[in-house]
């Protein structure tokens, strides 16, 4: 911990602000969680397996994920449009913190 500069925290530079707004929110870290299990999704699967959330903000926050380099989207040209997601190395090294969230979660929150 003694390591770590202390300038510019919480400001633009601040690594924890540059994670939250590319990786933050209420949807992303779901989307990605989602994601890790299994491994490949389209749309419609996302849709019916994040309770409450509207196809807008699911589109918005994988626009998001995808601009960020976190999940790719691939397109096949077939009628019915069909598009599946999967995430970049750069999403898979997410995996760790994640994974330490929900365990400290488990642990510390309780509903």
């Amino acid at each position: 911990m003694d390591n770590i500069e202390k300038k510019n925290w919480g400001g633009e530079e601040c690594p924890i602000t540059l994670f939250m707004e590319q990786i933050g929110g209420k949807w992303k870290p779901v989307i990605l969680w989602l994601l890790f299990q299994e491994e490949t999704m389209r749309f419609s699967e996302l849709d019916k397996s994040i309770s409450g959330i509207t196809q807008k903000m699911l589109s918005q926050q994988l626009k998001g994920l995808e601009e960020t380099g976190t999940i790719k989207r691939v397109s096949y040209p077939v009628i019915p449009p069909k598009v599946e997601y999967s995430l970049t190395e750069k999403g898979k090294s997410l995996f760790s913190i994640l994974d330490g969230l929900c365990k400290w979660s488990e642990n510390n929150l309780s509903r």
